[in-house]
């Protein structure tokens, strides 16, 4: 999967259901993903929109979850 600015957060929450876990290593903020407000909202959040919310920059949100979906294979 690729995974850009415009990738929406649930099609790689559901690629790779563990990732919620390892997100909170990221950022604490990612721990709303396991509530239902959460997951209530990730439904149309897309990359950029994670960015907005933790204040994280692009790059190294999207740098982060690859080395995390390539460390899991």
């Amino acid at each position: 999967m690729e995974i850009t600015r415009t990738t929406k957060l649930a099609d790689i929450l559901a690629a790779y259901p563990w990732l919620p876990d390892e997100l909170v290593k990221i950022d604490g903020r990612f721990k709303i993903i396991k509530t239902p407000i959460g997951k209530m909202m990730i439904k149309n959040a897309t990359i950029a929109d994670a960015v907005e919310k933790t204040g994280l920059e692009e790059n190294v949100l999207i740098t982060e979850l690859k080395k995390m979906i390539d460390a899991h294979r």
